[in-house]
């Protein structure tokens, strides 16, 4: 199957502009209209309309390389704005409007520089995980802009992060569920680290569940599976 994918795929778009290596890209799809974001290490954000394959604006307040770039479901579905949120090399995590192209908050409390972010699945996307050099995963509330914890227990610094996926007997209510910790009704962050290892942290009791070792070098990537599966 994948050799018939791969004979019968082609180069549909390139998108150029880019001078320096791209770090982190994200796609939205909203009313018909495709966009994609990059983080690159000239600390610049930019924002394709994919249709028209231009580049439509682009965000510069960052310092240092762009490490991960999310399109922000929080500012979707609270305030219809698009926007984006970005972590970077400069110790920051920042949220961009995109139509009225302004930062609209920042994130600094940390001291060593942030490699991943994550939005929840559930409260339509409040809760920003961020998992950092310095070994640590923190949890953000975006609507109060604070720090709600910090996960302590990798040896070395965290390289990726992810959310358990939205729970299907919370499907209808979640927009209404209050967690605060944060309360998590059985939601859980995963979390790769430069120390070979996979943790798992309960988000209502902020204790690690899991720890899987096995690998003989870095973890940059972990991802939950879909509950479907």
């Amino acid at each position: 199957m994948f050799e018939t994918f791969r004979l019968s795929s082609k180069l549909l778009k390139t998108f150029a502009g880019q001078i320096h290596a791209v770090w982190s890209i994200d796609y939205l799809s909203l009313d018909n209209h495709q966009l994609l974001c990059s983080g690159s290490e000239d600390s610049i954000i930019r924002v394709w309309d994919v249709d028209s394959n231009k580049q439509i604006q682009s965000f510069n307040g960052h310092s240092d390389c762009v490490t991960c770039v999310k399109f922000s479901s929080y500012y979707h579905y609270n305030y219809n704005r698009n926007v984006i949120c970005s972590s970077s090399i400069d110790t920051t995590i920042r949220f961009w409007d995109i139509k009225n192209n302004q930062q609209l908050q920042i994130f600094n409390e940390r001291t060593e520089w942030i490699s991943c972010i994550e939005f929840s699945p559930f409260n339509d996307g409040r809760y920003l995980c961020s998992g950092s050099w310095g070994n640590t995963i923190c949890l953000w509330d975006i609507e109060t802009s604070k720090l709600l914890h910090v996960f302590n227990g990798h040896i070395n610094g965290v390289r990726c992060v992810d959310i358990s996926p939205l729970q299907s007997n919370n499907n209808n209510n979640d927009r209404s569920n209050n967690i605060g910790v944060i309360g998590g009704n059985g939601y859980t962050i995963c979390s790769g680290s430069l120390d070979k290892t996979i943790c798992v942290w309960d988000i209502e009791t902020t204790k690690q569940l899991n720890i899987f070792k096995g690998h003989g070098s870095y973890v940059i990537s972990a991802k939950y599976g879909s509950n479907g599966l």
